[in-house]
């Protein structure tokens, strides 16, 4: 598994810039199920069997999350769950985007 997965999210406090291609480059082949979009944000779509899962993934999603201290865009609808994660305070992506999304593939 990652070593992202072990480490834990750190609170971004702005006045930091967002994480260049090149820096996002080592980082994204440690996620490979997410894609990296425009260098601004990280997606992937979860499929799933029925509502019910999908909920539950959600769930855990939030629940971690929470722990984390680290919220993405979550969107439920039938058989699939879509998450978008990126730094709100600088408009961008940093290593605690790869961290949580890490954390989220071992749920």
């Amino acid at each position: 598994m990652s070593g992202l997965s072990e480490k834990t999210c750190i609170p971004c406090r702005g006045g930091v810039p967002p994480l260049t291609a090149e820096e996002i480059q080592p980082l994204a082949a440690e996620v490979k199920e997410w894609s990296v979009v425009d260098t601004h944000h990280l997606e992937r779509t979860v499929k799933f069997s029925d509502f019910k899962t999908a909920l539950d993934f959600t769930n855990k999603v939030g629940a971690l999350s929470e722990q984390q201290g680290h919220h993405p865009d979550i969107y439920l609808a039938w058989g699939k769950v879509g998450i978008k994660i990126w730094t709100h305070k600088i408009n961008g992506l940093t290593e605690s985007d790869f961290i949580l999304a890490a954390k989220i593939d071992r749920l």
